[in-house]
């Protein structure tokens, strides 16, 4: 997506200029503005359970002057909604004088890539899977009583402008899949669970080796509970 910052109703000089009034006199502060996605999908008992999406934007601006700090934050990305933050967050200098801390050194690591890992596979590619893990584990031992399985993915565009105008970006893609497995023989239970994920693309995680890795990982940690003394 574009500049976070593009998104409000003002230009980029006009809220730097905002935010070092704001901070001017205080020993650190920042504007911090962040768009997340975020998904949910588990398959329990036979069928699927939770399907959720969800979507926040916002911002947050913050002083530090001495001991004490001021923090505004609002979704409402307009220029009178920075301004009645910064009105709030400028009332905890109250006099003080001090000197704006350096900025932190800048780094060019690029540790993950910026896709977002939402998107692909599609909703009923994830749906089917999931059930294709129950169905699998299922038919693996006849001992299996309850399969869980979930896939959760989430994107984070994260922006940071400075007292002294410097603005950085992160952009953090995150997934994981989780399995659980509940077994059982006669009267008695026992569960094991296994789960992989990182900060990237889904990919390698949903292949089929992938994922029966997961399964038989859970599978095998439930199965020696049960036969365990």
């Amino acid at each position: 997506m574009n500049s976070l910052i593009g998104q409000f109703d003002i230009s980029d000089d006009r809220i730097k200029q905002i935010v070092a009034e704001t901070i001017n006199g205080a020993d650190d502060g920042e504007l911090f503005l962040e768009y997340s996605e975020s998904e949910a999908l588990m398959f329990d008992n036979g069928r699927l359970k939770t399907a959720n999406f969800n979507t926040d934007q916002g911002f947050g601006l913050r002083a530090v002057a001495g001991e004490a700090s001021g923090y505004a934050h609002s979704s409402d990305l307009s220029e009178a909604s920075l301004l009645r933050a910064a009105d709030a967050v400028s009332t905890v200098k109250g006099g003080y004088s001090g000197t704006l801390a350096a900025a932190p050194a800048r780094t060019n690591r690029h540790l993950y890539g910026e896709e977002n890992p939402i998107p692909s596979p599609s909703f009923e590619a994830k749906a089917k899977l999931l059930q294709e893990i129950d169905a699998w584990l299922r038919a693996e031992d006849p001992r299996v009583r309850q399969v869980s399985a979930s896939l959760a993915a989430s994107w984070q565009h994260v922006e940071i402008v400075r007292a002294d105008g410097q603005m950085v970006r992160d952009i953090r893609p995150l997934v994981r899949i989780n399995v659980s497995v509940v077994v059982g023989d006669g009267d008695r239970q026992e569960s094991g669970s296994y789960g992989m994920g990182g900060r990237k693309a889904f990919g390698e995680f949903l292949v089929e080796d992938s994922w029966k890795h997961a399964a038989k990982e859970a599978l095998r940690q439930a199965l020696v509970n049960l036969e365990a003394i």
